[in-house]
């Protein structure tokens, strides 16, 4: 719940959006990021098919989306407003990086009060008016030598910063299988040394540390139960290769 408060307190504004799958393009960027205020200040085309393409399974943002007809509308109620650009203008406030603004961001919200992401049309962006109404004015730092950043884009980059700024992510999750029991990997162990035994590979007379490497090998790639199925598999194969020989 306290995540959905915080950043409940976010507003992407999208003024004069030109191109409908860009829309919802910004809504699926919301969504995925946790967030679902979505305002457009005089979009060419809203609603629009291309937009609900688009949004793939955040059409529940583009309905709620408000929609206002100017900047000033959007911003109703918003006590910091950070305006991004790509270029480099003559202005008086001086410039955040992305995540730096982010950090800013929630600092403001916390004190209470909306905070807006703007954002300007895909080709022409925010004008200088739009700017001067904006608190701080922000920047992505892309590839100097190629900065054009697809607007849906653009968006995703920034709610993802702001999510990384108010929600701990907490560990990765684990992508194991149900792991293989002490048991069944000391039972591979013994499938391994009988094969080894059969074909001459392994001596029981003189062991060496055979046997304690490969539990230590085993014990260190943590084994799952499948894999341990596949390796006593392959040595099945091994034993008996009439079971496994294809007829011709």
């Amino acid at each position: 719940m306290a995540e959905a408060l915080s950043l409940n307190r976010f507003r992407v504004v999208l003024s004069r959006p030109g191109i409908p799958g860009n829309i919802g393009a910004a809504a699926r960027a919301l969504k995925t990021m946790g967030l679902s205020r979505l305002y457009l200040v005089n979009p060419k085309h809203f609603p629009h098919p291309e937009a609900e393409s688009r949004a793939s399974g955040a059409v529940d943002v583009l309905a709620n989306a408000t929609v206002c007809n100017s900047l000033e509308e959007a911003l109703t109620g918003v006590s910091m407003a950070a305006a991004f650009t790509a270029r480099r203008r003559e202005l008086s406030l001086p410039m955040q990086w992305a995540r730096e603004a982010a950090g800013t961001l929630c600092e403001a919200a916390n004190q209470g009060g909306d905070v807006a992401l703007v954002f300007g049309n895909e080709t022409y962006g925010l004008s200088n008016d739009e700017l001067a109404i904006c608190q701080l004015p922000v920047m992505i730092p892309t590839n100097p030598e190629y900065s054009s950043l697809n607007l849906g884009a653009a968006v995703q980059l920034m709610c993802y910063e702001l999510r990384m700024a108010v929600v701990a992510p907490g560990e990765a999750p684990a992508s194991f299988g149900e792991l293989a029991t002490v048991d069944e990997v000391e039972q591979m162990i013994g499938h391994f040394q009988q094969t080894m035994t059969a074909s001459g590979f392994f001596n029981p007379d003189n062991p060496k540390r055979l046997l304690p490497r490969l539990r230590r090998m085993f014990g260190r790639i943590r084994l799952e139960r499948d894999e341990v199925n596949i390796l006593r598999g392959m040595l099945n194969s091994f034993q008996f290769p009439e079971r496994f020989r294809k007829p011709d």
